[in-house]
């Protein structure tokens, strides 16, 4: 390593001296003016609210203190640092997601929705952040088969893809319909219907937990090719916007890394 010369020492020494010798007041006014520049940086940028339902597990729900967690929490964050968009995310009954998206009382919904023809008459969809199969499960030991369910009631959650696809597959099913998929799984917990159909992910969740032991799935994951994606208002620009941030989390490892986190111990 080169030695300093002589006035590179007294020069070092004297600018030494000077940082020394600042005043107190004068940092304390520069770190008030960067922390005013980031704060006025922040200010700028767009505020985006995104709409879920708080009762679907793993994807979206509640911690014992009432904060929203869950995969699609980590992912707004995610999407949302990645567009440079300042995003709130809400909780908001399943029924009145997409009435409150067309009242723009939000700006995009994250809530394991399905990509369908039918809502795509209403709203719009991002690039798939999801794919989703279908389970049905039921009483460990009871009704080894899950071809035919005539006679049997069983339970969904309203105005989803399973309860559309028991109604069309299953019909002399007895179908019984929830609100929010817990009301469904106290309902099957305590025999009040026989079975569930369900989004594989939460209910594969679900019976790992200590209520769900005593049950498993009946027959095989039922293939839908249904697309989970981020629902917006039709010919929004934040599309465009999320369907990058999306292929980029994608591309640098952060979107597995935030799968892996809630789904990596479900079965295949």
């Amino acid at each position: 390593m080169k030695q300093l010369s002589v006035l590179g020492v007294s020069s070092l020494a004297i600018l030494m001296g000077v940082t020394a010798c600042q005043k107190p007041a004068q940092k304390s006014a520069d770190t008030a003016a960067a922390s005013n520049a980031t704060t006025a940086a922040n200010a700028d940028m767009p505020q985006i609210r995104i709409a879920t339902e708080s009762s679907f597990v793993p994807f979206s729900y509640k911690d014992a203190n009432g904060k929203l967690i869950g995969f699609e929490i980590d992912l707004a964050d995610a999407l949302c640092a990645e567009a440079k968009l300042k995003c709130e995310v809400i909780s908001q009954d399943w029924d009145g997601l997409i009435p409150g998206l067309q009242a723009q009382k939000y700006h995009a919904i994250m809530a394991g929705m399905s990509d369908t023809a039918e809502r795509r008459k209403v709203v719009a969809f991002s690039d798939p952040y999801f794919t989703n199969n279908l389970v049905i499960i039921g009483k460990k030991g009871v009704d080894k088969g899950a071809d035919d369910l005539a006679g049997k009631s069983v339970g969904a959650q309203r105005s989803t893809t399973a309860a559309e696809y028991l109604a069309k597959n299953f019909p002399k099913a007895t179908p019984k319909l929830y609100d929010t998929q817990d009301n469904a799984y106290l309902d099957l917990e305590s025999g009040r219907i026989d079975l569930m159909i369900s989004d594989s992910a939460p209910a594969l969740y679900w019976l790992k937990t200590a209520k769900g032991q005593g049950f498993e799935v009946k027959g095989q994951p039922i293939n839908i090719d249904d697309k989970i994606a981020i629902a917006f208002r039709q010919n929004d620009p934040l599309i465009g916007k999320f369907n990058t941030a999306l292929a980029a989390l994608k591309a640098n490892g952060t979107y597995d890394k935030i799968s892996q986190k809630y789904f990596a111990d479900l079965p295949k």
